[in-house]
């Protein structure tokens, strides 16, 4: 694993989220834990816009204790539990009170990936390890005890990477949100195996 790897400034975040989500394209996500380091490149993100965005869990202004990390300063994770199965990794942007979040949906594995293996139960070369959040989530160890961690911190961050050609589409699955299903604001690297869906594939239910 590269010691040059080093957290990206608080500045990354603090931005509007559809240019993080954008920008978040060819980074690198990095895991330290007790069991071995992880990282990856991201390659697919999704960006929910708070209050106005019938997609995000801050629609409406929703406030809950799951998702207060939202309302504090850019650059914390926000972690959360879907479908009593998967954990889903966030990234807060924006500003104080301004609840947005970029969703990372899938990463291509750089280091680590034995271990990412093991926790899958899949092969080191698997496509299916870590082509989706929850997916990634468990390749990564990244669970509950992860919300709110500072992304500025030594442990769970986003490094910087190499620029990649990135395509824009509709979010995923995200049928319940009416008009705002169409919204071009998932971002993905052309052509990659490890991207969730390719764009243009949407599925409703």
């Amino acid at each position: 694993m590269p010691t040059a790897l080093q957290p990206l400034p608080r500045s990354f975040y603090a931005r509007p989220v559809l240019q993080v989500a954008k920008g978040c394209i060819g980074k690198m996500l990095v895991h330290r834990s007790a069991e071995g380091t992880t990282t990856g490149i991201i390659v697919e993100a999704e960006a929910y816009r708070g209050p106005h965005d019938a997609a995000a869990h801050s629609y409406q202004g929703r406030r809950t204790a799951r998702n207060e990390v939202m309302y504090g300063p850019a650059g914390f994770a926000y972690v959360f539990f879907v479908y009593g199965m998967h954990y889903q990794f966030n990234l807060v942007t924006g500003s104080v009170e301004q609840p947005q979040a970029v969703l990372i949906r899938a990463l291509q594995p750089v280091h680590g990936v034995e271990l990412m293996a093991g926790r899958r139960a899949q092969p080191p070369s698997a496509v299916n390890l870590t082509n989706g959040p929850g997916k990634l989530c468990q390749a990564f160890a990244i669970d509950r005890q992860h919300n709110a961690v500072d992304l500025c911190g030594p442990t769970l961050f986003v490094a910087d990477g190499s620029p990649l050609k990135v395509e824009r589409s509709a979010r995923i699955g995200i049928d319940y949100a009416g008009d705002w299903v169409d919204k071009p604001w998932r971002f993905s690297a052309a052509g990659n195996a490890y991207v969730s869906r390719r764009p243009g594939k949407r599925r409703r239910s």
